[in-house]
């Protein structure tokens, strides 16, 4: 039987996919803007400047000649930049667009999610977020070493999370210059999502400054960095003032907030959300957001109770990895909600299969229920004996009794 494949539903995660290149190429176009507005600038400034001495007649030959020699100049080295940004990063991005909207593309032709092409569209989707997942999580080689042997390293967005984890880094040893530098290049953007990213940052190398009392300069730095942020953290600024008047080792509360050294933790969170923002990446893997989907639909209140838990079931596994960070499935199901079962389904706890009419719910003496063919099984191994898993309790399989399910 065909099953429909429901295109809407797959592209949902695919925002980001297409957004991450478009914002590189953005940051191209912006780059040959400035040089092209800065350059050609200046050559009709010197147009409009000998149009003008020619009207007057102060206008020498050489002196015309030597204008003109000028300009030509600035247009070629103009030609020379533009040429080599777009063969350095221009061309490679549009290849990498190219690329995903290709890949994109091909889902709109397939109709069905049984078909060979879309389980090769699948493992394809499942490598990309395995490549995610890895980045996200600072396991860069494996993440590139996927990204080779599957070949989609134009389709995972490593040279992203390389800045990230280098500026990150230098946040982590205590250094706003990367971060401050990357400010200034997403300056427009940040200022779009009205991000206080920047202003974090100069407060805290402030902050430094006076941690090293180096008096003068951070009151230097503050009139140069600070006072132009005052229309809208004017309060912060004042108690940043007077933490001139506090050592590091201070009790008073604001200022000792502000020598805290969890302060770089929190920039660090800053810079990773205001990235993510930027490129429309949500703030979790996209594989734990495709599980989040799976999960959503198991997970149920006896999932939680020790004497209830299956094997078999992946919101059951709250076990933790070895290596790893966290939970298994268990830790990511804690994050979503409760499933609704209209009519409920039976698991058995010894098989994990399914109760129903074909395969009768048994009840022991003490209460607890299993399958029949489970039971049956146990009592042709144990002379018609069974015994009950959790309790203990054991009989003879005559003693049981049938549970009907209405």
């Amino acid at each position: 039987m065909s099953a429909k494949l429901n295109v809407e539903g797959v592209l949902l995660f695919e925002q980001p996919f297409a957004r991450v290149p478009y914002e590189n190429y953005r940051k191209v176009f912006r780059t040959s803007q400035k040089n092209v507005e800065r350059e050609l600038g200046v050559v009709q400034n010197t147009c409009t400047d000998l149009a003008s001495r020619a009207t007057i007649g102060t206008l020498q030959r050489d002196d015309a000649l030597q204008s003109i020699e000028g300009m030509i100049g600035r247009v070629e080295s103009l030609k020379r930049k533009l040429s080599d940004l777009h063969e350095t990063a221009g061309k490679p991005t549009q290849d990498v667009m190219r690329e995903r909207l290709h890949h994109l593309a091909t889902i709109e032709t397939l109709h069905s999610a049984n078909g060979p092409e879309y389980n090769r569209w699948a493992d394809t989707r499942l490598d990309r977020w395995l490549v995610d997942w890895c980045l996200r999580t600072g396991k860069d080689k494996t993440a590139r070493r996927i990204a080779k042997d599957k070949g989609i390293e134009t389709l995972v967005d490593i040279d992203l999370f390389m800045d990230i984890g280098r500026i990150e880094q230098a946040l982590s040893d205590k250094s706003c210059t990367e971060a401050l530098t990357w400010c200034n290049e997403n300056k427009v953007a940040l200022r779009k999502i009205k991000s206080t990213l920047e202003f974090d940052l100069r407060l805290q190398e402030y902050i430094e400054l006076i941690r090293a009392r180096k008096t003068l300069e951070a009151i230097a730095y503050s009139k140069k960095h600070l006072i132009s942020w005052q229309e809208t953290h004017l309060a912060q600024i004042r108690t940043a003032s007077a933490l001139l008047a506090f050592p590091p080792d201070t009790t008073c509360g604001p200022y000792k907030r502000l020598y805290d050294p969890s302060r770089w933790k929190n920039l660090i969170h800053s810079f990773r959300t205001a990235v993510y923002t930027l490129n429309t990446l949500p703030a979790e893997p996209l594989l734990h957001l495709a599980l989040y989907a799976g999960l959503a639909s198991l997970k149920l209140p006896v999932c939680y109770d020790a004497s209830t838990m299956n094997v078999d079931c992946p919101v059951c596994d709250g076990e933790p990895r070895s290596g790893s960070q966290g939970l298994g499935m268990g830790g990511l199901a804690q994050e979503v909600p409760f499933s609704h079962h209209t009519n409920s389904t039976i698991i058995c706890h010894i098989s994990g299969k399914i109760m129903d009419e074909d395969n009768m719910p048994m009840a022991f003496p003490s209460g607890h229920v299993y399958s029949r063919e489970a039971l049956e099984d146990m009592a042709a191994k144990n002379g018609g004996i069974v015994t009950c898993p959790r309790s203990g309790t054991a009989c003879n399989f005559s003693m049981l009794r049938k549970v009907f399910i209405s």
